[in-house]
């Protein structure tokens, strides 16, 4: 599949003012501007994309934009780099260098080659399906996946990984719990620089968020679908986990408040 680069849908007007309310320059996510974000249609089809779609990739565009402004400052206080991921929008099904995935996965981040893999779709189940609606809901799905990006970076997910193939699966899954919680609290550590440095939260937006966590907790997921719960089957942490580590990286704002590794409960 071929990627093609972002276009602008809603115009160049609705495009500055999502810019200048998340205080990233515009002149990154004008129409054709974008590098870092591409689209992959579905299999088989070349097709103008719907409003509803260009929407959402001029609205990631900006979000994306605003957490490299944050992640490139909280290196940099670090003394390291920060090196911008790439994103993928896709429908349906993608290829990426861990394999292909069908939009039953959800959103991804595929270490092999550092890009965040976004289903169009997941946004609108996000809305209609998990009744977690709200621009601020989906900033933090995305924040979430790049929270992945910053630990490949730090070299935590590397880590993981080795640990878990040297286990078992209960330990597999207990080890991927406290690695979502940890980009869930990255998610929130994101909100609170951007929120100081650009005040991008209005009222409804904390609620929005921390709703979207527990939308997409594994208890709650795993009710819908199966009617029970079993928690060592749990790859994501549950809804009540997923908001509190959310919340505390929203009001720390500092990344070793995000130690899920470190933490005796969760």
């Amino acid at each position: 599949m071929g990627g093609v680069a972002i276009g602008g849908g809603l115009g160049t007007v609705v495009i500055l003012v999502l810019a200048l309310f998340f205080g990233v320059d515009p002149s990154v996510i004008l129409p054709g501007n974008d590098p870092r974000l591409s689209t992959e249609p579905p299999a088989g089809q070349q097709r103008d994309p719907p409003p509803e779609e260009e929407r959402l990739k001029d609205f990631v565009s900006v979000v994306l934009a605003d957490t490299e402004d944050t992640w490139k400052e909280i290196f940099r206080r670090m003394s390291r780099e920060y090196r911008d991921p790439q994103l993928v929008l896709f429908s349906g099904a993608v290829r990426s260098a861990c394999g292909a995935a069908q939009s039953a996965v959800g959103p991804f981040y595929c270490p092999t080659d550092q890009k965040v893999y976004l289903d169009l779709g997941f946004f609108r189940d996000l809305r209609e399906r998990f009744r977690a609606p709200g621009d601020f809901a989906q900033a933090y799905v995305i924040a979430h996946e790049i929270g992945h990006h910053v630990q490949q970076l730090l070299g935590i997910s590397g880590k993981i990984r080795s640990m878990q193939s040297r286990g078992d699966e209960r330990q597999s899954n207990a080890l991927s719990v406290r690695l979502e919680l940890q980009a869930d609290c990255f998610a929130g550590v994101w909100a609170n620089h951007a929120n100081r440095s650009r005040q991008i939260l209005e009222q409804g937006d904390v609620e929005a968020g921390l709703n979207a966590a527990a939308a997409i907790g594994d208890d709650r997921l795993q009710g819908q679908s199966r009617g029970y719960v079993v928690p060592d089957a749990f790859t994501h942490g549950s809804s009540a986990q997923r908001v509190r580590w959310f919340t505390r990286g929203l009001e720390a704002g500092a990344v070793r408040q995000c130690d899920t590794f470190g933490a005796r409960d969760l």
